[in-house]
């Protein structure tokens, strides 16, 4: 890892706050978290971003896996590989992520205790999210339906057949009509779009993903856990403003929600009049460090 990572504009013999990012389901460190950590470096803080285990140009059998728990360990790891560069002040560490990589920062920060601090951006946490539909809960019955599909492609796959994979957003114009969400019709354009796209963001998971994101839970343990200074950031239209509003509340330690005007979940990975807003106010949250 040590060779493929690259801290510019160091001051001799200084020590920096630094920051780990941790980028969206179905993206990858070029897109969405890497503006952030760009805007971040620029304003003094050294930022870590790296696509996930399974994802992106990282390695790990089989690909495009979505498994919380390993992404939540990446983010352990690279506060590791952090505390081994002379120029980061290990006490001015925090983290945070954009949309699903906001919810794996709040749930890491619960039990590491190296982040002092933790933020995210348009946050939404995986577990919650998969048994859910913008905060309207999937009946059980349902769920178990959709547990036993991904039992039976395991056994499928053990057997030779091919994976099948679930995509995040819309994969053609023609799936969204007037009843698709405007989280998942702007990740459309985002993601399926020169607006943001990368070859190396498939913007889709494994279906057999399905048992460990059911199986993931970020909000049970903020009341008790989550104990450093908490950031949430969010769209005033964005459909997953439940989901900063409800960690808000369930958090018992120092904690701002701060609400972007006229912003929607995907405006706030790369539309300037609002990334600049998040930015300047997670500069000004992480400078306290």
């Amino acid at each position: 890892m040590a060779k493929d990572v690259t801290f510019q504009n160091r001051g001799e013999g200084q020590k920096y706050p630094a920051l780990v990012g941790v980028h969206p389901a179905g993206g990858v460190k070029e897109q969405t978290i890497g503006l952030y950590a760009q805007q971040l470096a620029a304003r003094g803080f050294v930022v870590l971003v790296y696509d996930s285990s399974y994802q992106g140009a990282s390695g790990g059998e089989p690909h495009l896996l979505e498994d919380p728990t390993t992404r939540v360990e990446d983010a352990r790891c690279a506060a590791d590989f952090l505390t081994t560069q002379s120029f980061i002040d290990t006490e001015r560490m925090g983290v945070f992520g954009v949309c699903a990589g906001g919810g794996y920062a709040l749930a890491v920060a619960q039990t590491e205790r190296r982040f002092k601090a933790v933020a995210g951006v348009s946050a939404t946490p995986m577990g919650e999210a998969a048994r859910g539909f913008f905060g309207h809960p999937i009946p059980p019955a349902d769920q178990i339906k959709s547990l036993e599909a991904a039992a039976a492609q395991r056994t499928a796959e053990a057997n030779g057949a091919a994976p099948i994979y679930i995509p995040f957003v819309p994969e053609r114009l023609e799936d969204i009509d007037d009843k698709t969400p405007t989280m998942l019709r702007e990740g459309y354009e985002y993601y399926r779009t020169p607006r943001g796209q990368h070859p190396n963001s498939k913007g889709r998971f494994l279906m057999t993903s399905m048992d460990k994101m059911f199986a993931f839970s970020t909000f049970p343990l903020i009341p008790t856990l989550l104990t450093q200074p908490l950031l949430l950031i969010a769209g005033s239209e964005a459909d997953t403003k439940i989901y900063s509003d409800e960690a808000y509340a369930l958090s018992k330690g120092p904690k701002e929600l701060f609400i972007v005007e006229g912003a929607t979940h995907i405006a706030l990975y790369d539309k300037p009049e609002y990334v600049g807003q998040a930015v300047e106010k997670l500069a000004s949250f992480f400078g306290q460090l």
